[in-house]
């Protein structure tokens, strides 16, 4: 374990530091986008006989990884806190019913649009796969990663408002996402729809609990931070409610992503605990985790392209990759982008914010994830490829062309 925790650690410093000296693009998309060119170079030069052992390696080292495991029980929780602890409470209250529609309206009802249309796309591709399965792609394909969303907004412009939405959407759509995927999941495993009230169960304990749960952790974290002068004792508890209080809410079966997300909304706004803080040393120590962590993760998002396997050619593929791409984009725009266009009025966000909305959910690591965890099957492989597909397309498209989409929609129009 050792060894492949320092092999991937040199690489990702190497392409965090080639990105920063040549390409100069965003971090996680520097290092993505290297990591997932330098991945398939290997692939190409072990088809052309060249660089042979290489392209084994890079796959035994890619399967030596749980990427399942390490993300959603590892460092899924120090990320989703470190993203909220720079989120304005105040700003997040004035948009709390914008945020909570597009959060929970919206990434139910993108599940059920991105399902409906993948079965109808598949099966016109001779692709046979049980809509249940397309259900749980919509599931694990709706939620924006805001691990890649909050990274693109610090460097995209975006007006403050449209930020707080965008950026308070994003963290909390994630545990909505995964409460869904679970619910499909356990209809996938048993073979029938669960009751009405057994869905409703499953939703208020894994969602309502862990928004309690993580408001019960935030406020006991607050409380141990009043006084500490310390930075090494600060950044130490905040380090064990996030780690420790994940592991917990995993056991309670309560959203530990909901609950960290709460978590740091709480610490980051908490003025008497972070008060003590005179340094700022608390915020300076969680946004260098959330740097390298970002970093490891999207090299790893990168490197994950040698596993993918298609039942289909690869003419087939390609249509069914695009044909993902653009289900998810439009599934995106009927449930966030168009709403927020028919009431801008009441949604009090800037004219283009529909257009920036859709282009900025980006999919990401959370997705890929919720793929790896399904269970083998006929239709495994090909729901992991199409979510690798689309995730590519947000990160390296939609996340470089964030910036220019909102200088020329939201400012233009302002």
């Amino acid at each position: 374990m050792l060894d492949i925790a320092a092999a991937v650690l040199v690489l990702t410093a190497l392409l965090a530091w080639a990105n920063q000296r040549w390409l100069k693009l965003p971090t996680t998309i520097g290092v993505m986008a290297t990591s997932l060119v330098l991945s398939l170079a290997l692939v190409a030069l072990d088809a052309a006989g060249v660089a042979v052992g290489l392209h084994s390696r890079e796959q035994a080292l890619v399967g030596a990884i749980d990427f399942s495991q390490l993300l959603m029980q590892g460092m899924l929780s120090l990320l989703l806190f470190a993203g909220a602890l720079h989120v304005d409470v105040q700003a997040l209250r004035d948009y709390r019913w914008q945020v909570g529609v597009l959060a929970f309206v919206g990434t139910a009802a993108s599940t059920v649009l991105i399902g409906v249309a993948l079965w109808g796309a598949l099966a016109l591709l001779g692709l046979a796969v049980p809509p249940i399965a397309c259900l749980l792609f919509g599931a694990l394909i709706s939620p924006t990663d805001p691990i890649a969303v909050i990274g693109m907004l610090k460097s995209g412009g975006a007006p403050r408002n449209l930020e707080v939405v965008i950026a308070g959407e994003s963290l909390f759509n994630d545990g909505v996402g995964v409460v869904l995927f679970t619910l499909l999941l356990e209809m996938a495993l048993e073979g029938g729809a669960p009751t009405a009230s057994h869905a409703a169960l499953l939703l208020a304990r894994e969602a309502g609990g862990g928004l309690l749960y993580g408001w019960g952790l935030g406020y006991a974290t607050c409380r141990l931070l009043r006084g500490v002068g310390a930075p090494s004792v600060a950044a130490l508890v905040t380090l064990a409610a996030v780690v420790g209080g994940y592991t917990l809410a995993n056991h309670l079966h309560v959203s530990g992503p909901l609950a960290m997300v709460v978590v740091g909304l709480m610490v980051g706004n908490d003025r008497r605990a972070i008060a003590d803080d005179a340094g700022g040393h608390l915020g300076v120590f969680w946004e260098l985790v959330d740097d390298i962590l970002n970093a490891v993760l999207f090299v790893l998002v990168g490197m994950e392209v040698v596993t993918l396997r298609f039942p289909l050619g690869p003419a087939a593929a390609l249509v069914a990759s695009a044909a993902a791409i653009v289900i998810a984009l439009a599934a995106r725009w009927l449930t966030v982008g168009l709403p927020v266009a028919l009431a801008r009025r009441a949604s009090r966000l800037p004219a283009g914010a529909s257009a920036v909305l859709t282009w900025g959910g980006l999919r990401g690591g959370i997705s890929i994830a919720l793929a790896l965890a399904l269970p083998a099957g006929p239709w495994r492989e090909t729901l992991v490829a199409l979510t690798y597909a689309v995730v590519a397309f947000a990160i390296l498209v939609q996340g470089l062309t964030f910036g220019r989409l909102v200088r020329a929609t939201v400012r233009s129009d302002a």
